[in-house]
């Protein structure tokens, strides 16, 4: 029987650190939308993980 958890959230890079609140991920906040992107994608690497856009100032990376 495997047991274990596959679908979370690791982390979010948000550009308005008011758009999220306190929650059971770390929280990444990026001056500008290059250091953004550039941050999400090097999270994503390291972390074995997926970016997704919420297209409004946050980014997500999850695993599946």
């Amino acid at each position: 029987m495997d047991v274990a958890i596959k679908e979370f959230i690791l982390a979010m890079v948000v550009l308005d650190a008011g758009k999220v609140q306190g929650g059971g991920c770390p929280v990444f906040h990026a001056e500008n939308s290059q250091e953004q992107q550039k941050t999400s994608l090097y999270l994503a690497r390291i972390l074995d993980g997926v970016v997704h856009d919420l297209e409004n100032g946050v980014l997500l990376i999850c695993r599946h």
